[in-house]
Formats: C-alpha cells, sequence, structure tokens
C-alpha cells in the first residue's frame, strides 16, 4: 500500500496517518479556515481525535481506490489537505459524480496551492478513475474557492438554498454547485 497518491510540481498528495492529528487540529480548528465550512465554526480537538481524523482514515479501506482525503504537503509541511469522493456534501446527489474539495492553513493560501492539488485531482478522476463528472459545492460568498473551482475548469450549475439549523453570514445568499463534465475536460486538454 503506497502512501503517495499524485505528485505535482510543488506538492505531494498522501495518504493521512495519525500522526497528523496535530495537523488536522490545527486545520480543523482554525476559525478562517472554517468560516464557509459546516457551521462555519472550529472543530473542538477532540471531534478532531475521535471523530473526524479516524473517519478519513477508514475511507482509504472502505472507498474505491484513489479516492479519499489527501494531505497536501510542500517541503515536508503540511498545508492542508484535498479530497476527491463520491458525493456527500448538502446540495449534492449520490449519482453526481465525484465531489472535490479542499482546505488550507491561511498560511498556504494565495499561492496557487489549492488550484494545483485540485487541479491533479481533476485529472486523476477524469483521466485515472474515468469519472464522468466532478462536482464541488461552496458558500455562494466563499469567492475564492469559488476562484479554484473555475481555474480547474468546474462552471457554476445551480445555486441552492439549504435549511441551515444555525445559519452562518452569507448562507442568506445560497450555496453554489460547480461542475465539470469528462467531455467538457476533454475538449480543454492541451
Amino acid at each position: 500500500m503506497t502512501t503517495l497518491r499524485l505528485r505535482t510540481e510543488r506538492l505531494a498528495l498522501r495518504r493521512l496517518t495519525p500522526a497528523d492529528l496535530p495537523a488536522v487540529t490545527a486545520l480543523c480548528g482554525d476559525p478562517e479556515v472554517m468560516r464557509y465550512i459546516d457551521d462555519g465554526r472550529p472543530v473542538p480537538p477532540a471531534r478532531v481525535a475521535d471523530e473526524l481524523l479516524p473517519g478519513l482514515l477508514r475511507e482509504y479501506a472502505e472507498l474505491p481506490d484513489g479516492l479519499g482525503c489527501w494531505a497536501l504537503d510542500a517541503d515536508g509541511r503540511f498545508l492542508g489537505w484535498a479530497a476527491l469522493r463520491p458525493p456527500g456534501s448538502v446540495g449534492l446527489d449520490p449519482a453526481d459524480g465525484l465531489e472535490l474539495g479542499y482546505r488550507l492553513l491561511p498560511a498556504a493560501r494565495g499561492r496557487g496551492y489549492a488550484t494545483e492539488a485540485a487541479s491533479a485531482l481533476v485529472g486523476a478522476a477524469f483521466g485515472e478513475l474515468g469519472a464522468g463528472r466532478v462536482v464541488a459545492t461552496t458558500m455562494a460568498v466563499n469567492t475564492a474557492s469559488r476562484r479554484v473551482l473555475e481555474r480547474v475548469g468546474l462552471r457554476h450549475v445551480r445555486t441552492f438554498f439549504a435549511d441551515w439549523p444555525d445559519p452562518i453570514p452569507g448562507s442568506e445568499l445560497g450555496d453554489v454547485v460547480h461542475a465539470l463534465t469528462r467531455a467538457e475536460w476533454a475538449a480543454s486538454a492541451p
């Protein structure tokens, strides 16, 4: 079993391990990282240790090969993660294809890492895994994430409004679904 998923020009996308607990705790505990995710609040360290990281680690055994959540390392530094898995976010249907997602530490933002990782995973989804479609969701107000999705070829397909139990600022503008089909990807490939 290999721990390396992909290598890009600057990043190694590798399996998360139990040793990543401090890094994942810092990532998911950062208010800026979590601002547009779930309930908009940092995840408590105990929940990361007891639920979140163990769930991500289980995915490697439960999901088809090549799917899961991958640590983003640059020169041995943990920068965040990028994921490719069956759709599970609010607003998506299980038949939607594969869902792309990412989280980066604030210090790693604005340097193209999210675009680099997302591009590599989109390429793997279509080229290696045979996906028919890649989808992603984010809050409509999350312009940085939307720009990453657009840079890797995903286009806005719809806006939806979920009934969140504890709405966070910006939720009144809805959430967006972006998508890219295999045919669209093939037509844009160099």
